[in-house]
């Protein structure tokens, strides 16, 4: 057994190269070899969001706190709000991220393949982003 104390792992702000805004990354875990998930408590303040991204392996959402939305390529934006589990296929391209008003907080989970988690791609525009759900 192992326990990861609270605050034992620093936060960090997320790379502009994968976010537009800002977004603050508390590492939750990485589970040791064999195994191969790793979770992060992801927040982002009003307006923030990813990149376009895919998982070889899919991932999960599960949103903790306030207002946020989600894309996959090709769909509708869609909001996302505390206690919803969103699940991503492997290679599904997507993007997630705050509402332009309210900041929003999920605990992300993937696992890695060859050591890789995540694919990240170009930048969601302002104009991809502003295509609100509740104008639907």
């Amino acid at each position: 057994m192992e326990i990861q104390r609270v605050g034992s792992r620093p936060s960090g702000k997320g790379p502009p190269e994968w976010f537009t805004g800002t977004v603050r990354i508390d590492p939750l875990f990485t589970a040791p070899d064999p195994a191969r998930v790793a979770g992060a408590s992801v927040t982002f303040e009003p307006g923030a969001r990813t990149a376009w991204h895919t998982h070889p392996l899919g991932q999960t959402l599960i949103v903790t706190a306030g207002c946020g939305w989600a894309q996959r390529a090709g769909g509708p934006v869609e909001e996302i709000r505390p206690g919803d589990v969103v699940w991503f296929a492997p290679g599904e391209k997507h993007w997630h991220g705050a509402s332009p008003t309210t900041a929003m907080t999920h605990i992300a989970i993937q696992e890695a393949l060859n050591g890789t988690t995540v694919d990240w791609m170009e930048h969601v525009t302002d104009e991809q982003y502003q295509a609100d759900p509740s104008r639907r």
